[in-house]
């Protein structure tokens, strides 16, 4: 054996040094140790991965150079390094949720609310069985109720609301046995409250607001003694409010607002101590408001507006809390002086900031009591009353109003010299009353005015150059009163106003001064039906925000200004009866979105300019001006003279103007043969009625259909079917199959080829082509080719068929108002403008197609009828003729045998309106047994019309008012004044149009007229 020596020592003691280099080489990767826990790090990379955008560049911080526990938003433990927290609140993110979240065990909070997160809630969340709290509320997720989430039995706090969640809420929810707060407010849930949900005696909050639920709320509801917020407004349940909930006294906050009904217990407020915030606006509930609404003490929002409410207003002067009063739209009061005895005790309310009590049935006067309201008091609503008699003088004591809206009431006398004390006034609307006499000069002292409605009372004399004084004055009317004198220059100089100066059906007379051309940010201005004269200023032309100037009815001189020419944004312009003369200045054809002109019975002459809005017929009106000549061949004007020069004319002239005269006739005299020899012709076809329509071959329209497969089929009708079809060009196009076995078919496809050979309008289908020829069969083959429009057809917009119900398509009040201008346009050119007048016999969703910008083109002329034709039928075959079109808008005259029209399409467009704003059709399950969509909105008209409308038409921004007071900060639903003014002007419009009586119903003409008024006079924001 060698003995041991140094050297072997040195030789182990290298290979020691060499083995442990070697390990360390090759040793695992210490993640682990070094950044806490490998799967969240890996996870929350992933879920970073799902994020497709963040413009805030929150998740720069997520990089492997730092701990994933000081990321933006992560929190970690101290003991395990592992997060528990994942908080990214209001971050603007946009993406998925990656599934991979499901694998940070730790987690106990998530708060990802308003951000961009689409797509649906991972089941995989069911997995953090430690978590707490979920937030996901305001981002854009889809898809039903995440089941498993229900595994999370510590779950404390959920919220999902402002999603797009659809489903049923299931039965699994009842085994969060902790949960204490629920939100699931704003998405799209069905069906009933899951009764497991009654057994979870840990909520204290439950908010399902702005869903679908329906049926009753079981009297279960008492087990939750816990419960301080009830909130289901803006759904379907029915029936009453079960008597248990008297015994949650914890509640603090109760919202309802669905079709709930019956009447509130006499006793139920007794034993609700807490109880702060009671919203029980939208619903159907009858009966008087309960005495014992005074015994909840606590109270600071009453919001019971849109009900059945009847009898007199409690005594509620023991809430001294009290801060906002909304009794809105309900049957309160008996026309009686009585009505008023509930303002005696509400005088002890010292924080009311907020009195809304609106379109009920309070009459009598008004008693001096109204001034020993709050002195805190911003904002009184009394309009649509039957309110009696002058104001009093009192109600000058509330100076902290900024809104009074007393429209719409029998009030008389003159306005109260005490309102010079409204030096906050903002809003003021005292129209549709009977106050005459003077505005006194005291006008000038409310100076924070930007809103001022005197419309449509008695007053008279000069309007007070005080007025000046109202330096943020927006919108002024004083429309249909009997004003006179000159318009004052401080009024015209008020640089402020924007919205509307309305000064028209007055006796206004002088001139309009020069200073007009400082309203340089006025939108609308109505000077129409007075006696003001002289000419009209160039400086209107400074004028660069007018949309619509109406001065028609006036006694105007000389001619139209050249400078309107310069007003780029102006839409609407009538010079109607003025006794102007002149010509028609030449650059109003450059003016690219003007869409009504009306110079109509005037002394005008020359040359009609034939570009921009003179190239549409329907969008000008120039009858009662003989003297004017040229334009586009469809006004039908004589030619312009030549201008001759003052050179000798030629010694044959005469000769030559005889031969002229001789050429022209023989031309007129065949074009009139040629016309009589179509006419007579029973079969003619497109190609011989289009003449100015080129045709296509059967084979290029086969082609374009993929040989009309069934895949490019988007609709049918009566007569045939409508394809998709895609040319060589790439240009789509709508291609509409004649079905000719059908009995009436030919009929139709010539009816249609008549109607649109000279119908030219914006508002109509544009015919492309058309094809008359025989198909790859051997059979007659007839097609016509429309413009193809990307929205489809009004129908399916209002009643979506159920495969489209999980992304539904709605319109809001502002799109229904243009799409109702753009079908009354187009019946106003059918009946008025199109030279012999035209009726479209069979109106209805179905026929109004919508194209890629949502502007409405009226379809399918099959029925269509000139009268001309239909006057020169029997009365029989009149009769066969005036059944056809579609029932439910087929107008009852039609019925019994008269003739075809153009009231009879009115009725239709009636009909056509109310179905629009219900979204219910005419044909519909509850329309049976003599009731009809008419007597339906009738018996609701005026004052019940939220509980016929539909809820999707408001704007969402415009139903969230959000209370203006210290005391409270939760936000109430309301319903805008202009919203809802503006709905009830439209279903009188379908009301008088849709009337028994075809003489009542309102022309084209004038629901034209009233839709762009309304469209201009209420603002929707």
């Amino acid at each position: 054996m060698k003995p041991f020596s140094f050297t072997s020592l040195s030789f182990w003691s290298q290979s020691l040094h060499f083995l442990l280099f070697f390990t360390w080489i090759f040793r695992p990767c210490p993640v682990a140790s070094s950044w806490g826990n490998e799967t969240d790090h890996f996870s929350l990379l992933k879920f970073k991965e799902s994020i497709s955008s963040d413009p805030n560049h929150i998740l720069d911080s997520w990089n492997i150079s730092t701990h994933f526990c000081n990321w933006h938003g992560i929190t970690c433990g101290h003991k395990h390094h592992r997060v528990t927290r994942l908080v990214l609140k209001g971050c603007q993110l946009r993406g998925s949720i990656s599934p991979f979240i499901g694998n940070l065990s730790f987690l106990r909070t998530i708060v990802l609310e308003n951000n961009n997160f689409y797509g649906e809630i991972p089941q995989d969340l069911g997995r953090l069985f430690r978590l707490q709290v979920l937030y996901l509320a305001n981002n854009t997720l889809i898809g039903k109720f995440p089941v498993k989430v229900t595994s999370c039995s510590k779950l404390r706090y959920l919220s999902f609301g402002g999603n797009n969640l659809t489903g049923k809420i299931p039965m699994e929810i009842g085994s969060l046995h902790n949960l204490e707060q629920l939100y699931l407010i704003q998405n799209n849930f069905i069906g009933q409250i899951p009764m497991s949900m009654w057994n979870m005696s840990s909520l204290t909050v439950i908010s399902f607001s702005i869903n679908k639920l329906e049926g009753n709320i079981p009297k279960e509801i008492g087990r939750l003694e816990n419960l301080t917020v009830f909130a289901l407004d803006a759904n379907k349940l029915s029936g009453a409010i079960p008597s248990s909930l008297c015994n949650l006294s914890s509640l603090t906050h109760v919202g309802y607002g669905n079709q709930l009904n019956g009447s509130l217990p006499t006793n139920m407020f007794n034993s609700l101590p807490n109880l702060q915030l009671l919203q029980l606006g939208k619903n159907q509930i009858s009966g008087p408001i309960p005495a014992s609404l005074a015994n909840a003490s606590m109270l600071k929002l009453i919001s019971v507006g849109g009900n059945n409410f009847s009898g007199l207003i409690p005594n509620l002067g023991k809430l001294h809390g009290l801060s906002f009063l909304e009794l809105g739209s309900n049957n309160l009061g008996s026309n009686s002086a009585k009505d008023w005895e509930f303002l005696y005790s509400l005088s002890n309310c010292s924080k009311l900031r907020v009195l809304i009590i609106l379109n009920n049935n309070l009459g009598g006067h008004l008693p001096d009591a109204i001034g020993d309201l709050s002195t805190q008091l911003t904002l009184l609503s009394l309009s649509y009353n039957q309110i009696l008699g002058k104001i009093p003088a009192s109600l000058g004591n509330l100076v902290r109003l900024t809104l009074l809206d007393m429209e719409m009431n029998h009030l008389t006398n003159i306005i109260p010299s005490t309102f010079r004390n409204f030096q906050n006034m903002q809003s003021l609307s005292l129209g549709r009353n009977k106050f005459s006499g003077k505005i006194k000069h005291f006008i000038g002292n409310l100076t924070q005015l930007f809103r001022l409605d005197l419309s449509r009372n008695m007053f008279e004399g000069k309007v007070p150059p005080t007025i000046g004084n109202c330096k943020s004055l927006q919108y002024l009317d004083l429309s249909q009163n009997n004003f006179s004198g000159a318009i004052p220059i401080q009024l015209i100089t008020l640089l402020s106003l924007s919205i509307l100066l309305n000064l028209s059906h007055n006796s206004f007379g002088g001139n309009i001064p020069s200073e007009v051309g400082n309203l340089k940010n006025i939108g609308n201005l109505d000077a129409s039906h007075n006696h003001i004269s002289g000419k009209i200023p160039q400086t209107i032309g400074d004028c660069q925000s007018l949309e619509y100037l109406f001065l028609q009815g006036n006694f105007f001189q000389e001619t139209i200004p050249s400078s309107l020419a310069s007003l780029k944004g102006l839409r609407y312009l009538d010079f109607s009866q003025k006794n102007v003369s002149g010509s028609i200045p030449k650059g109003l054809q450059d003016i690219a979105l003007l869409e009504y002109l009306n110079v109509s019975f005037n002394m005008l002459d020359g040359e009609v300019p034939s570009k921009g809005v003179f190239s549409n017929t329907s969008a000008i009106s120039l009858v009662g001006n003989k003297r004017l000549c040229g334009g586009i061949s469809k006004l039908e004007l004589p030619p312009c003279a030549p201008k001759f020069t003052g050179q000798r004319k030629h010694p044959n002239f005469k000769l030559f103007i005889s031969i002229c005269c001789v050429i022209a006739f023989l031309l007129l005299a065949s074009v009139v043969a040629i016309y009589h020899g179509r006419k007579r012709s029973k079969k003619a076809s497109c190609s011989e009625t289009i003449d100015m329509i080129s045709k296509v071959s059967y084979q290029s329209l086969h082609n374009a259909t993929d040989g009309f497969s069934i895949n490019n089929l988007i609709g049918s009708g009566s007569f045939g079917s409508v394809y998709k079809g895609s040319f060589e060009s790439n240009e789509v196009v709508a291609i509409k199959v004649i079905n000719l076995q059908i009995r009436g078919a030919h009929k139709s496809f010539v009816a249609e080829c008549n109607a649109l050979r000279n119908a030219k309008h914006r508002n109509l289908v544009k015919i492309i082509t058309c094809c008359s020829s025989i198909d790859y069969k051997g059979h007659e083959f007839k097609a016509l080719v429309y413009e193809y429009m990307g929205n489809g057809n009004l129908e399916n917009w209002l009643h979506p068929r159920t495969e489209n119900l999980d992304h539904p398509r709605i319109f809001l009040l502002d799109q229904i108002i243009n799409i109702l201008i753009d079908i009354s346009s187009a019946l106003n050119y059918l009946h008025n403008e199109h030279g012999q007048p035209l009726v479209h016999c069979d109106l209805k969703p179905s026929n109004v197609l919508l194209d890629g910008n949502v502007v409405a083109h009226l379809s399918d002329f099959g029925l269509a009828r000139l009268l001309s034709t239909v006057e020169t039928i029997s009365n029989k075959q009149s009769s066969t003729i005036g059944i056809k079109g579609t029932i439910g808008y087929v107008p009852p005259e039609y019925g019994m045998g008269s003739e075809v029209s153009t009231q009879g399409d009115m009725y239709s467009f009636g009909i056509l309106v109310l179905e629009m704003l219900t979204k219910r059709g005419p044909t519909g399950g509850m329309f049976k047994d003599g009731h009809s969509l008419q007597a339906h909105v009738k018996n609701a008209f005026p004052n019940k019309l939220l509980e016929v409308v539909s809820p999707t038409i408001f704007p969402q921004e415009l139903e969230h008012a959000v209370v203006a007071s210290g005391d409270i900060s939760e936000n109430t639903m309301q319903v805008h004044p202009n919203v809802e003014k503006c709905s009830r002007c439209l279903f009188m419009i379908g009301l008088t149009c849709s009337i028994e009586s075809p003489h009542e119903r309102m022309s084209a003409i004038d629901v034209v007229r009233e839709l762009n008024s309304i469209k201009s006079f209420f603002p929707l924001w």
